[in-house]
């Protein structure tokens, strides 16, 4: 496994089922959490520069843990997590990215990985395999790991006991473990959503992504385990929001959400705006983050700023203006 950075990770600066099923999935959820002590170490610890270090450089006990998720499905979680997790790995950060959607693993296609898949997330938690057999290191990007999802399982085997084991164990092997979450608030997204110490909510320009999304910042400020622990010496979720496929055109016509609309609406900080591009869907057949086609590229530049924020840089938002229309463009149409 790659060595954790000797930097500290970054603290950012800011229904399928009837309701009656939810209901008594949410209760039986709450009571599964109650019913054991900690493994993962309190969130403060990764808030704060340890207690006896007096060195800016010092490590946390663990690394954060980053859950990109939305409300409605379709809107590029899968597509942000591969590219967002390999930009922290070149950026030197050891990264390991988990694919939380049970039966339906996508991320393993993503990163090019599928034919490697042998042993996956449910594999460690029911103890079939180590979590040094899962993981699959990317032979591209230098301290890259992925942990694939099963497509055989059903999603009820993940616990809340067993997905902290193995949360703990990551936190402490790498600087970031970044969580794709299936859309939603089933039993794949409350699982990654309640131990993450950062999320990422990703929305589309529209006004039933948006509401969707605001449904996901809801249940993260009230139903992760900081939440919980509110008043215990930690700090909230932080959330920020990520909007893709975004046409500054469209916009400007009133065709779809401005940012201000979504700011306004959501009222999270923007860590990102990804441009719409026809290169994702290219860039996913081959099983390359699009963020590996450069900074010239738009998405694939806008993807590294939000990596650049995310880490606590100053970075002003590109592509989010209509390019102006040529002469010859305007004249002959």
């Amino acid at each position: 496994f790659p060595k954790r950075s000797s930097s500290p990770p970054a603290v950012p600066a800011t229904l399928s089922s009837s309701w009656t099923q939810t209901l008594f999935t949410h209760r039986q959820f709450a009571t599964e959490k109650k019913s054991h002590p900690f493994v993962l170490s309190h969130p403060s610890e990764v808030d704060h520069p340890p207690a006896n270090s007096t060195s800016d450089s010092a490590q946390p006990p663990r690394g954060r843990i980053v859950c990109i998720t939305s409300g409605k499905g379709g809107v590029g979680k899968t597509t942000s997590a591969a590219s967002f997790a390999t930009g922290l790995a070149q950026r030197g950060h050891a990264t390991c990215v988990v694919d939380f959607d049970i039966g339906l693993r996508n991320l393993d296609i993503h990163l090019g990985v599928e034919r490697r898949v042998i042993f996956d997330f449910v594999h460690v938690l029911q103890e079939e395999c180590s979590l040094h057999q899962a993981l699959i290191a990317d032979k591209k990007v230098k301290g890259l790991y992925m942990l694939a999802a099963s497509q055989t399982r059903d999603k009820e085997s993940l616990t809340v006991e067993g997905v902290e084991r193995v949360l703990a164990e990551l936190a402490e092997r790498f600087d970031y473990v970044v969580l794709d979450s299936p859309a939603g608030i089933e039993s794949g997204a409350r699982h990654a959503m309640y131990f993450c110490d950062d999320a990422i909510v990703v929305t589309n320009p529209e006004l039933s992504s948006c509401r969707d999304a605001d449904k996901m910042i809801g249940f993260v400020s009230s139903r992760s385990r900081r939440a919980e622990l509110g008043g215990d010496g930690c700090l909230p979720v932080s959330q920020t929001l990520l909007i893709t496929r975004y046409d500054p055109a469209r916009a400007e016509a009133e065709e779809s959400l401005a940012i201000t609309d979504m700011k306004e609406l959501l009222g999270l900080p923007v860590i990102g705006v990804i441009p719409e591009s026809k290169d994702v869907l290219f860039c996913t057949n081959l099983g390359t983050p699009i963020i590996s086609m450069g900074d010239d590229h738009p998405a694939a530049g806008a993807y590294m700023d939000m990596v650049d924020r995310f880490l606590g840089n100053e970075k002003e938002l590109r592509f989010v203006t209509p390019e102006p229309i040529s002469f010859f463009k305007r004249f002959f149409g």
